[in-house]
């Protein structure tokens, strides 16, 4: 593995959360991604099922995961299933887990090869024991699943398989598991927050007039990548001048020119747990006027919308108190007037105009991580929160984000030492 090694008794202690939120007489099956085509013989880097690295700490493809907590032969409660390697497979492949460090890396005792899967399956389905079985589908509210995936063709065999148990959906147990933190958690999401603050501070010596937005990149991927990164944790967005007012803008194919605001919204991946932060310089190394007006606005925001943040708080609740903050700070900059508010509708906010997004989501194994967004905010949740102010007819876009965990009686941010304020920024930039 490329990072540092996780302690188990984080697995364990997740499966064990896992087990006492099943129904009884139940068994949970968790299998890895696929590893994705591209071209003729082409394939993706593999990227592992969250919810099965979530409870095993497995990284390698072909693996599944069966619990049984109540199975009444104790080998059985835990099984990992592995690809069997081989010599042809260490030569081209290099090496997999053997079923030793796959027990260290796990905590799970009872390691089997792939080979092994339907006949102990079957026996464990067919002894009478096992009446429900909870299946993993992807679930989340913004996605849209279009390839079949390792889950999707597995519940399809088992059900024409075994039609009269019991099925259920394991997904929104796991939703509500991962959105709670564990320390151990904690510490890797800081890993992955501190190395993207690596990668900003390289930037902050790169960029000025000329530079296309690739190069900036470049710089990213390569400071992340030397501090154990696999790299971004989502595809960046390096926007300069009125790219910056397109959302999800990422083909990063332009020059960077003199007077321009860039907008690089860009985190570091460690151990499959995400960074997500925003930033806004100026390619020339200061502000304007104009845009240090709208950049300490979008400041503002987003310090005031960090301190709403608490246990109890739902989340459409505080992005409505987020807007009315923002239709403040708008204004203050003449983008709309008190007619603007008054007119204004639940549906049609008058800030919709220029800060036309959510303030935040979930962070953790996914970017946009798995949680209820109905659900009022816990202690041990992380957040994003990222007001964003856009200007089209100014060609000025700025959004500023932060990745935050919420405690009983506090909020840390965990993105206290990346560099925000205008002016330090200027500093920054012209040290070199």
């Amino acid at each position: 593995m490329r990072y540092q090694s996780i302690p188990s008794s984080l697995f364990v202690r997740n499966r064990k959360r896992l087990s006492s939120l099943l129904k009884p007489n139940s068994l949970a099956v968790f299998n890895s991604n696929d590893v994705m085509p591209t071209n003729a013989d082409g394939t993706l880097g593999f990227r592992q099922n969250n919810n099965l690295f979530y409870l095993s700490g497995v990284d390698q493809e072909e693996s599944i995961l069966v619990l049984a907590p109540d199975f009444p032969d104790k080998r059985y409660r835990e099984v990992l299933f592995l690809r069997e390697t081989s010599e042809h497979i260490a030569i081209w492949e290099g090496h997999k887990l053997t079923k030793e460090e796959a027990r260290t890396l796990s905590g799970i005792q009872t390691v089997l090869w792939l080979s092994e899967f339907h006949k102990l399956f079957h026996h464990m389905m067919a002894m009478g024991y096992v009446e429900h079985v909870y299946l993993d589908t992807n679930e989340h509210y913004r996605a849209e699943v279009v390839v079949e995936t390792r889950n999707a063709r597995f519940i399809d065999w088992c059900k024409k398989t075994y039609p009269l148990h019991e099925y259920e959906r394991v997904a929104p147990i796991m939703a509500s598991l991962r959105a709670i933190k564990q320390p151990e958690e904690i510490k890797l999401l800081q890993t992955a927050c501190d190395i993207t603050e690596r990668g900003f501070r390289r930037v902050l010596n790169f960029v000025k007039p000329g530079v296309y937005e690739f190069e900036i990149e470049a710089e990213f991927q390569h400071e992340f990548i030397r501090n154990r990164s696999r790299g971004f944790a989502y595809t960046p967005i390096i926007a300069s001048g009125a790219n910056a007012c397109v959302l999800h803008y990422i083909t990063n194919n332009q020059k960077c020119q003199s007077g321009d605001v860039l907008l690089l919204d860009v985190g570091a991946e460690y151990a499959n747990y995400n960074a997500d932060m925003t930033r806004s310089i100026p390619v020339s190394g200061r502000f304007t006027k104009r845009q240090k007006e709208v950049y300490q606005s979008v400041l503002h925001v987003m310090r005031s919308a960090i301190k709403l943040l608490k246990p109890g708080v739902k989340y459409f609740e505080y992005h409505q108190e987020v807007q009315k903050i923002m239709g403040g700070e708008l204004l203050k900059l003449k983008l709309i007037d008190k007619t603007d508010l008054k007119n204004q509708t639940k549906e049609k906010p008058a800030v919709a105009k220029y800060f036309m997004h959510g303030t935040g989501h979930h962070l953790g194994l996914d970017v946009h991580d798995v949680g209820n967004m109905y659900d009022n905010m816990k202690e041990g949740m992380f957040w994003t929160v990222e007001p964003g102010i856009y200007i089209r007819e100014e060609k000025l876009g700025i959004r500023l984000e932060n990745n935050v965990l919420i405690q009983k009686n506090k909020v840390v941010d965990l993105m206290k030492n990346i560099p925000i304020e205008a002016e330090e920024i200027e500093e920054l930039m012209n040290q070199r």
